[in-house]
């Protein structure tokens, strides 16, 4: 279990902790320091940095893998309610909160003597509540978040508000999209940094191209949105503005293409690229899996989420499919790497591509999924 946090009200340095699926905390972790955030440390089901609100800021506007971004405010030992009630009225809330935004509160109890977590976030929101005068809202887009395990109470609000997936300009999805964040860290685990070309062949709404332009063109994932850290006390809208401003944008050195069966899935991608302002740097063409073609120029990565199948029907009659991806890709595609994210090794192995151990086994849409990957194709 994590050390007690220092206090986020300490106007220099607290815990920010970054959430990301469990199995992807290594790949978050290698982002996070990539991008020069001090001392990053994983833990399960995310990463742990330190820092002061402009770290919390910058982790939001700059991070790909993150789901959300969590400050954590103060943390102490509590075996029962009424305990509970007296530590979460001596917290400086109004060193966070505003009183004039709405708040709401959640809990987990793990392994604790308060267990029940209605009752545990019922005392900490009439404690915020009487303490600093703002309003309680179920609605509430600022969320207190209460983790009590081992009887140790972690209060920490989250300062992104909706998931951080939500870049700000995919409005076309098709059925049982990956997450932006899922796929960025699928990427980086790949070995991409922007410097090739990428080819998604089943590339449904267009996620994997997308977010590999984006960092091909060293665009901020949170450029195009609001967080909930702009409702906050420590908020500095100057501050803010003067970060978002600095532009580290460049031009791609490779394009990145997409391909689909489907003409929905293209005009779909076609779409969202061009609301997220990489339309000049992707490609999409409507073709079959027998159909690909590597494009023009050197080698890079060919990475895609083929249907899984829910059953083993499903799994029985999609091998033909993964076959065939794997025969154009060995036929092909010599000098590509590709990277595969499957939920079974069976269908994996179909492909008959020489694949590196895979990553660990991720949740993604009630399955459980692996990355697998290989070094450049023969």
């Amino acid at each position: 279990m994590d050390p007690a946090p220092r206090r986020a009200d300490n106007p220099d340095t607290f815990e920010i902790f970054l959430a990301t699926a469990p199995g992807l905390e290594a790949a978050l972790c290698a982002e996070v320091r990539g991008k020069g955030f001090r001392q990053p440390r994983p833990v399960p089901g995310g990463v742990v940095i330190r820092g002061g609100w402009p770290e919390v800021w910058r982790a939001n506007l700059w991070i790909r893998g993150a789901g959300r971004v969590l400050a954590r405010i103060d943390a102490f030992h509590a075996v029962h309610l009424a305990q509970l009630d007296i530590r979460a009225r001596r917290v400086a809330w109004d060193r966070v909160l505003r009183p004039d935004v709405p708040f709401r509160v959640e809990a987990a109890c793990t392994g604790s003597r308060i267990y029940h977590s209605g009752a545990a976030a019922e005392r900490i929101a009439t404690a915020i509540r009487e303490t600093l005068g703002a309003p309680h809202s179920a609605e509430a887009g600022i969320l207190v978040r209460a983790r009590i395990e081992d009887d140790l109470c972690t209060l920490s609000v989250d300062t992104s508000g909706e998931p951080l997936h939500k870049r700000g300009y995919k409005q076309a999805v098709n059925p049982a999209p990956m997450r932006e964040t899922m796929a960025s860290l699928f990427l980086l685990q790949c070995g991409y940094d922007g410097g090739e070309p990428v080819l998604d062949p089943m590339c449904g709404a267009g996620t994997f191209v997308i977010e590999a332009a984006e960092i091909a063109a060293r665009l901020n994932p949170g450029r195009a949105r609001h967080f909930a850290f702009e409702q906050l006390a420590t908020f500095d809208a100057e501050a803010w503005q003067r970060m978002r401003e600095v532009r580290s944008q460049r031009v791609p050195a490779a394009r990145c293409f997409g391909s689909d069966r489907d003409a929905g899935a293209i005009e779909m991608s076609r779409a969202n690229a061009e609301r997220a302002g990489v339309a000049e740097a992707t490609e999409f063409r409507r073709c079959t899996i027998s159909e690909i073609e590597p494009p023009e120029g050197p080698p890079g990565l060919v990475i895609v989420n083929p249907p899984y199948g829910t059953r083993i029907g499903d799994r029985t009659a999609l091998s033909p499919l993964y076959r065939a991806l794997g025969q154009r890709l060995l036929g092909r595609f010599a000098g590509w790497r590709v990277g595969l994210v499957a939920s079974e090794s069976r269908l994996a192995h179909a492909t008959g591509l020489p694949f590196l151990p895979p990553g660990p086994p991720v949740p993604h849409g009630g399955l459980r999924v692996s990355l697998y990957r290989t070094a450049p194709l023969p």
